[in-house]
C-alpha cells in the first residue's frame, strides 16, 4: 500500500481553502476539508496514474471542488506538495509550484 505524506505548504494551502469556503457559508469549510482529504486518501490506490503537467509533479483534480492536488510519487509513497485552486492565474500556480 502507498503511504501518503502532506507537506507543510500543502497543509497551508488546505487551511487557506478552508477559510475561503467557510467565509462563503458556515460549515462549507469543513465540507471542503472532508472532500479534499477523501481525494488525497484516494492516492493510496491511484498514486502515479495522473498526468504530470508540471515537471515531475503529478496532478489529481478534486471531484467536488475546483482544486488540484500536486504530488510526487515514489515506489511506496506519495508526497503532496501543493493543493491549488484551479481558478488562480496560471502564472501564480507555476510560481507556487516552483517554490
Amino acid at each position: 500500500m502507498i503511504h501518503i505524506r502532506i507537506s507543510g505548504d500543502a497543509l497551508e494551502d488546505l487551511n487557506q481553502g478552508f477559510w475561503f469556503y467557510e467565509a462563503q457559508e458556515p460549515g462549507l469549510g469543513d465540507y471542503f476539508l472532508s472532500q479534499l482529504r477523501a481525494d488525497i486518501d484516494g492516492l493510496k490506490i491511484t498514486a502515479g496514474i495522473h498526468r504530470q503537467p508540471h515537471k515531475h509533479l503529478h496532478r489529481l483534480l478534486s471531484r467536488r471542488f475546483p482544486y488540484a492536488i500536486y504530488y510526487e510519487f515514489g515506489s511506496d509513497q506519495a508526497l503532496v506538495i501543493a493543493i491549488v485552486d484551479c481558478r488562480r492565474d496560471p502564472a501564480w500556480i507555476e510560481s507556487h509550484l516552483d517554490k
